[in-house]
Parts: C-alpha cells; structure tokens; sequence
C-alpha cells in the first residue's frame, strides 16, 4: 500500500496562476479553495468558499481541521485574471486584505493545539514598490504604491501578512512578490497591451475581433518612454518555485521570509518588447493625452488596461533578486529557467494544453 501525500491547500486555485500550478504538484494531495471550480482534469478535491465573505473563515479552518495540510499556498485574488474590475476598490479590498487576514486566523485558529499548517506561501506583486522602480528595489525597500487600488490594497494585504505572521503557531511564512507573470495564455495589463487584443462584449469591440484587429501601444512622445525597461516571469517558473518551497525540508530561520521574484537575464526596454510583441505604436502628446487614450478605450470596452495602470506604463519595474538566488542556492538554475525575454516572448505563443510536468517536488 502507497504511503499518502501530504496534503496541500490552493485558495483562488479557478484563477490564472492556480490552475498553472496543479500540474508542478503531484507529490501533493490537493484542495482547491475558491468562489467557482477550476477548469481542470487533474486530480483534485474542490471546496466552494468566498473568502470575501466573513463566514469563510470558520469554513476554511473546519477545511484545515479535516484535511491536516502541511501548507496552504494563497492566491485568492489575482487582479490579472480577465474578469476582474480592477476599478472596484471596495470588492478587490474584500478579497485582497480581508480575504487574507481571514485565512491567516483560520490557521492560527487550526494551529492551536497542535501544528497543523507548516508553511504558508503568500503571493504579492511588485506593484507594492510603486509605479516607477528605477534602480532595482530589494525587499528592503519602502514600498511607494500609488493611490491605484490594486497596488495600494495589495501594499496594504502585505502589512497584514507581517503583523499576523507571529502568530501563526509553527508554521513558516513566505511572501514571494513577483514582477509580472507571463508565459501563453496569461494576463496582465501590460501583456495585454501589447497584444493589442480588443476586449470586452460590446459591438465595437466584437467588430474589431472579427476583423482582425489590434489596437496599437500608445505611448507618450520622447524617447525616454522607449527606454523604460520592465522584468517579467514566467508562470512556470512562479510555479516551480511554489512547489519547491512546499516541498523544502530544510527548518526556516526565520518566521517571514520575504522573496522578490522575476525571470533571470537582463530587463527589457519598452521598445524591445514592442519589437518582440509586434505591436504597433501610437505615439500620443504627453501623459495626459496616453490617459484620454487608455480612459476612452477603457470605457468604450475595447481594453483590459484601465487608465489607473498610466504610471506603471510609463516607469521603470526592476526587481533585486539576490535575496531569491541566495534562497535557492545551487536550485536557482533549477527553478528559475526563463529569462525576462524568454517569459515576455512566450506571452506571444499559442495556449498549449497543460500537462504534468516534472516537479521539484517530486525530489
């Protein structure tokens, strides 16, 4: 008879990077928490909960009771994934902040009497550092976001996790901010507006489609704007990582380990990714006339890029990531196999189906 595997919570695992995840973990008993089921044919035991909602707290901690996982990996809100209204101030803060506090109480709850969870891995972003890095930000560095909700919610979701850290009862915490996650088939605002693909249900936007068109990459005038440069990482390469701090036997020596993350290599300018993506530039007078560009196409539902994201467009987004290769040792190569090039390229690719890939975990 098999030994059984540990057991492994995914909160948000319906959303772009949980789905993404499934096949690196195969030494590991998944459960899916999240509002909708993830289109998926991996193995896998599915919860329905609402983290925005109060009661999930009490929910999850029965879930974590039962099931005695050795960690919970939490992705409950990905802003990038289609769908969302980055907009919504008042929803995102349900799911980013409380949504978060609440999962941290149900483990401290379900750590009580005895060690239950011993590793929780929280995903952050790099936005938390502000729109406009231009020397590379450590994990050091005092975070600047802008008054856009998604960056000021996500800074705030991050205080949450170090205050509450303490107090989750033996288990270690990890907070990975990752630059922007790309790979085929993923989204984010700036992939997405380099694609150039007209969204959105209304006429205009389905005219577009079905002629084939993009929408050009609008951009201040000056060449400073084509010399911004930016980090990416690929999906893949976000989800080795989880699966190998899951499957890391090493004891941690501290409570919170905070992890920059982002594709090896060198960044790449605005322009590099213009010529990589294809995409046609239009060239608008000043901040002001790219804000009237993004906040027409914006309302018109031709474009996922809202008008708020204009200062992460226009600014540098460079990440120190000594502290990660450090933290990975001799595993760095192992675990991070994409350059920024190569995950912002790969963004440009058709949808493969997913398949089990080899894991760290296995190891």
């Amino acid at each position: 008879m098999s030994e059984a595997k540990p057991a492994v919570i995914i909160t948000g695992v319906a959303g772009q990077i949980g789905v993404r995840l499934l096949p690196f973990l195969p030494a590991f008993d998944i459960t899916g928490v999240d509002a909708i089921p993830p289109v998926t044919d991996l193995p896998l035991r599915f919860e329905s909960l609402d983290l925005a909602k109060e009661e999930s707290c009490l929910q999850l901690t029965s879930i974590i009771q039962e099931l005695k996982p050795i960690g919970v990996v939490h992705l409950a809100f990905d802003p990038d994934s289609p769908g969302h209204n980055v907009t919504d101030a008042d929803g995102m803060w349900h799911s980013t902040v409380a949504g978060t506090a609440r999962v941290m109480e149900a483990i401290t709850e379900a750590n009580r009497d005895v060690h239950i969870v011993e590793k929780f891995i929280y995903q952050s972003s790099a936005l938390v550092y502000g729109p406009d890095i231009d020397t590379s930000a450590s994990e050091d560095t005092p975070l600047a976001a802008s008054d856009f909700p998604v960056a000021a919610q996500q800074t705030e979701a991050d205080q949450v996790i170090k205050q509450r850290a303490p107090a989750l009862r033996g288990c270690s915490v990890f907070m990975l901010r990752p630059q922007l996650v790309a790979g085929a088939g993923m989204h984010n605002y700036l992939i997405d507006a380099f694609r150039g693909a007209p969204q959105g249900d209304g006429k205009r936007a389905q005219r577009l489609r079905d002629k084939g068109e993009r929408l050009s990459y609008a951009l201040p005038f000056g060449n400073e704007y084509l010399q911004k440069r930016k980090q990416f990482l690929h999906v893949e390469d976000l989800a080795r990582l989880l699966a190998y701090i899951l499957a890391r036997t090493e004891p941690e020596s501290q409570r919170l380990t905070l992890l920059n993350v982002a594709g090896s290599g060198d960044a790449l300018t605005v322009e590099q990714c213009i010529q990589t993506s294809h995409a046609t530039l239009k060239r608008v007078p000043g901040k002001l006339g790219l804000e009237k560009v993004l906040e027409y196409r914006w309302k018109a539902g031709i474009s996922p890029v809202a008008p708020e994201f204009l200062p992460y467009i226009t600014g540098n987004s460079l990440l120190s990531t000594d502290r990660l290769q450090k933290f990975l040792g001799a595993d760095y190569g192992n675990v991070i196999r994409h350059t920024n090039a190569e995950a912002f390229s790969d963004s440009f690719a058709p949808v493969k189906e997913p398949s089990v890939q080899s894991s760290l975990a296995e190891k």
